[in-house]
């Protein structure tokens, strides 16, 4: 065996170091109450610590959107960007959950609410609140998120009937251990935090004592003659409390079961029947506080598919939300304070959005739709990470596979434009950001008409990514059964059809509405590949550079109504605007709008040498397209295109090149020869019949 290898030392020693170093410790209640005075943050509510957590590990402003991307989500620093977000309708949804915590942390009122993701099949919700989970427990381990909690002590030293097993008890709430002072008291330290406190929140706690917790008080303060002070000394310790899902400490997901057999002591806990024997019924002591919302206090309530329960059993939520508090049966209510976060799918939101018995739940929530990604190279990103985290055979993603598949998810997902002058495909391509400064898009308008004519917004339905990435694996298995080492769009295109009809979750009426979408998608598909062909065919860097000198050369020559030396003679001459308009027209420039665009690519000019950058024309979209095509149409008339569709001279030294020249885009050799076979042809048709 090579290489390092980890030894047990090593992984006890990392362990050991990610964990807090007082997790197994005791400590006081007075040094508990020194240490709040010295971070008041440490007494922070839920609603606040989860809004301090996405801060905590990094953000980013787009100020042209006036939106925060979290990096929590936008780079996963914990995972090693395993589980990130793409697309900016979905960092604008999480942006607005984020703003809706904020609010709560502030007490404005989102802090009484549901925070309800709302969005179809695959599009991110789940995976968003699993993030969130995942990184608050994270949060809670490290120094900046701690939160403590107590628990009781020698309790049958002075509680005569008191089980022995429970001499030692925790807060069953894991309540923070400044309830433990009467509201009085409290306030005057809460007073005192907040005039030390850096944040644009207050301290506030004004919970009652758990009432096994209030049990506990009562008792030992009548021992102590209401001395306090030996109270808490002689019976309290205060310990680190960490969230942890899977012990189901300041986390908790909540699965609706059997619609018929829903019980509410699911959520707010139950009789500890092997405790009735000892205490009696009646006794708080006899209580098992295990439903999800005790597990989750101080931390995040998660209720999956939340809709699907039945409607009596969400009344347990209008308290939960409302007056923070839970009423188990046959016992006190009890506060609570965590952060209640829940997902559902349109169908479920639509039942319960018309139904008016449901007015006052539906008034408790607060709807952040999750659509669906509605730019195609986002959607791409999707799909390459899913292939970045799995263990994919050896085989080649050819150019714009992915892209592509993007694309057709993408045209599923946007509302059919209004305009005649913006297509779908053309409103995909805005949304994308493939907008020229000619062109007459209007994105925000071609928003505000979908979102006035979509059902609930735009993006809300389509074909999942989930869908589409089934349908990639699925080619890339297939592409290595036949053996070949290349995933092409035209086999993703393949397996889009076969199986489109076979999804469950696509309905019937959609299939010939998105049939028609797969073809356009195919057209742009070769329009692409035709350029790649091309590109392969004629691409020379060195003259490009050289036509994009010599035009920008004429170009300043002419806004600045100046002239310039001809290369030949050495003499002054006019700008050549013969030169000017043969590159501009390959962009379709019109006449009238040619002085916008030598404008436009001498301004792009003037800023990068003003940051010092040399000019390439290959930095310039637009520009680079120009001259590509331009170089086309000077070099296409030495092209052999008798070979180019001639499917047995793959040999030929000429065809040998333009594959290589093809593998340079990123194509596999097989790949190549696929794109030549489809492409190629087309490219040789279209200039004979010239």
């Amino acid at each position: 065996m090579t290489g390092d290898i980890e030894t047990l030392e090593q992984l006890s020693t990392d362990y050991k170091e990610s964990m807090p170093a007082d997790l197994r410790e005791t400590k006081s209640f007075d040094w508990y109450l020194e240490e709040v005075y010295e971070d008041p943050k440490v007494a922070r509510n839920a609603h606040q610590r989860v809004a301090d957590m996405f801060d905590y590990y990094g953000t980013t402003y787009d100020e042209t959107e006036g939106m925060v991307e979290y990096q929590l989500a936008s780079e996963d620093p914990l995972g090693d960007g395993e589980n990130t977000f793409y697309g900016k309708v979905i960092h604008q949804s999480i942006h607005e959950f984020v703003n809706k915590v904020k609010s709560g942390a502030r007490r404005l009122g989102p802090e009484r609410r549901i925070k309800l993701l709302l969005g179809p099949v695959g599009s991110g919700k789940s995976h968003f609140d699993k993030q969130v989970r995942k990184y608050f427990e994270d949060y809670t381990l490290r120094d900046d998120g701690r939160m403590y909690t107590f628990r009781w002590t020698n309790l049958c030293d002075v509680i005569q009937d008191q089980d022995p097993a429970d001499d030692t008890v925790r807060s069953p709430m894991n309540q923070d251990p400044l309830v433990l002072l009467p509201l009085e008291q409290r306030q005057k330290v809460i007073d005192d935090l907040n005039e030390n406190l850096d944040a644009p929140y207050t301290i506030q706690n004004e919970q009652a004592l758990d009432p096994e917790s209030e049990f506990y008080m009562d008792r030992l303060l009548a021992y102590y003659d209401d001395d306090l002070k030996q109270v808490l000394e002689n019976h309290v310790e205060i310990v680190r409390f960490v969230a942890d899902e899977n012990k189901r400490q300041g986390l908790e997901t909540f699965e609706p079961k059997d619609k018929k057999n829903q019980d509410e002591t699911e959520l707010t806990g139950d009789v500890n029947y092997s405790k009735i024997a000892i205490y009696g019924e009646s006794d708080p002591r006899a209580f098992d506080y295990s439903g999800a919302f005790c597990n989750a206090n101080r931390g995040i309530f998660s209720g999956e598919e939340l809709l699907k329960l039945q409607r009596e059993f969400l009344y347990d939520f209008l308290h939960a939300t409302q007056e923070q508090t839970i009423k188990p049966k046959n016992n006190p209510r009890i506060d609570i304070d965590q952060v209640i976060v829940g997902r559902t799918n349109m169908p479920e939101y639509k039942d319960k959005k018309g139904d008016e018995k449901m007015e006052a739940f539906n008034d408790r929530t607060k709807r952040i739709d999750f659509p669906y990604v509605l730019s195609y190279e986002d959607e791409a990103s999707i799909y390459e990470k899913m292939l970045q985290n799995a263990d994919v055979p050896d085989i080649n993603v050819e150019p714009h596979t992915l892209e592509m598949a993007g694309l057709f998810g993408v045209l599923t997902r946007i509302e059919e434009p209004d305009t005649e002058t913006v297509g779908l495909l053309s409103k995909a391509k805005a949304y994308n950001g493939e907008i020229d400064e000619g062109d007459d898009i209007d994105i925000k308008k071609l928003q505000e008409e979908a979102e006035a004519k979509a059902e609930i917004g735009e993006g809300m339905v389509g074909i999942s990514p989930r869908f589409i990435g089934d349908e990639i694996a699925e080619a890339i298995m297939d592409s290595k059964h036949r053996q070949r080492g290349f995933l092409s769009p035209l086999t993703v295109f393949n397996f889009f059809e076969e199986n489109l009809e076979h999804h469950g979750s696509i309905p019937e009426d959609n299939f010939e509405k998105y049939y028609r979408y797969l073809e356009t998608v195919r057209e742009e598909y070769k329009e692409r590949a035709i350029e790649d062909v091309r590109h392969a065919l004629a691409y020379d860097i060195d003259e490009i550079q050289r036509q994009g000198e010599k035009y920008m050369d004429h170009v300043m020559a002419y806004i600045d109504d100046d002239t310039i030396e001809d290369e030949l003679t050495g003499r002054e001459q006019e700008p050549d605007e013969t030169f000017l308009r043969s590159v501009e027209e390959k962009l379709d420039i019109p006449e009238d709008r040619k002085e916008d665009f030598r404008q436009e690519v001498s301004n792009w000019v003037s800023r990068r040498a003003r940051e010092g950058e040399a000019f390439n024309p290959q930095d310039n979209e637009r520009l680079r397209r120009a001259l590509e095509r331009k170089l086309w149409e000077d070099k296409k008339h030495n092209i052999n295109f008798s070979a180019l569709v001639s499917a047995n001279e793959f040999d030929d030294d000429e065809r040998s090149a333009w594959i290589d020249a093809l593998i340079e885009q990123g194509y596999s050799e097989g790949g190549a020869k696929e794109v030549l076979e489809f492409a190629g042809a087309e490219v040789a048709k279209a200039e004979m019949d010239d």
